[in-house]
């Protein structure tokens, strides 16, 4: 179960490293991920969503039972 998300958040961070956010302000994984900008494309936003979701998955207890939806 702790290993459901981790391709999501691999994902992710490629995704992030190839934004402006990293390469062009050299801000970090942490500080791009947490905040809505527009130097940050809508592909990464959905994976951050759906990786929020999946670890969210991971505490809800009917989800540990019936296991993470989708990825």
């Amino acid at each position: 179960m702790a290993k459901s998300c981790k391709g999501l958040a691999i994902e992710l961070v490629k995704c992030l490293s190839e934004s402006d956010c990293v390469k062009v302000e050299k801000r970090s994984f942490r500080e791009c991920a947490g905040e809505k900008s527009p130097c940050i494309s809508t592909e990464c936003v959905g994976l951050r969503e759906t990786y929020f979701n999946c670890k969210r998955g991971q505490v809800d207890m009917r989800a540990r039972i019936r296991g993470n939806k989708g990825y």
